[in-house]
């Protein structure tokens, strides 16, 4: 069963918007699908209780915010969201349960400098150097003909990490999650522009 965990120590990057609409894909797939918040706002499980009983279910994975467990049996996918500030004990053991690291961040050079000393940490981990735990860089509320796209691209490569995709800045995300919803939840149409921006995403966490 994967684990997807979706990290950054930096507040306000995106975390709980990418974690939120990978579970709605992966529920949308058929997956038996469980969305862990270790945040202590708790935004992805404020979400939950949002979301409308005719959709397709994700499950509340109940995690404690010290010590993380692996998802109960009947599971086949979990995506765990994580707090602004994540280092030390508490990102050693959400490491442990992780097989693919997805990274939302946005493209400005404060956030970059914000987010290197992490990248570089998760870099220096063990699992990730043998290649057991992946780890992928998603910019966050970017358009991907600007200059900044490009800086951020150039910061990854010299990183070494893959940038699966840019999410653009759009409302579409926000009045989506006003209502429990993902751009897996409504018709194709209406969120035309952004699916296509998913499909690095979602083949990462496929493999």
């Amino acid at each position: 069963m994967p684990v997807i965990v979706v990290a950054n120590p930096k507040g306000g990057v995106g975390k709980s918007t990418l974690a939120t609409n990978l579970a709605g894909y992966l529920a949308a797939q058929g997956h038996a699908v469980m969305l862990g918040d270790t945040d202590r706002q708790q935004s992805s499980r404020a979400w939950l209780g949002l979301r409308p009983p005719a959709l397709r279910p994700i499950a509340t994975w109940d995690v404690d915010h010290n010590e993380v467990a692996r998802p109960p049996k009947g599971t086949t996918h979990a995506v765990l969201d994580t707090p602004a500030g994540l280092h030390g004990k508490r990102l050693e053991s959400i490491l442990k349960l992780a097989d693919h690291i997805l990274v939302p961040l946005q493209p400005s050079i404060f956030d970059i400098l914000a987010t290197r000393d992490f990248l570089q940490k998760l870099g220096e981990e063990k699992a990730v150097r043998q290649g057991d735990v992946r780890v992928g860089v998603v910019g966050m509320r970017v358009d991907a003909r600007t200059r900044a796209a490009d800086q951020l691209s150039r910061y990854c490569e010299e990183a070494g990490l893959p940038v699966l995709g840019m999410l653009r800045n759009t409302q579409n995300y926000v009045q989506l999650a006003a209502h429990g919803l993902t751009l897996w939840d409504v018709a194709p149409g209406r969120v035309e522009r952004d699916l296509p921006q998913w499909d690095g995403i979602t083949e990462f966490v496929a493999r």
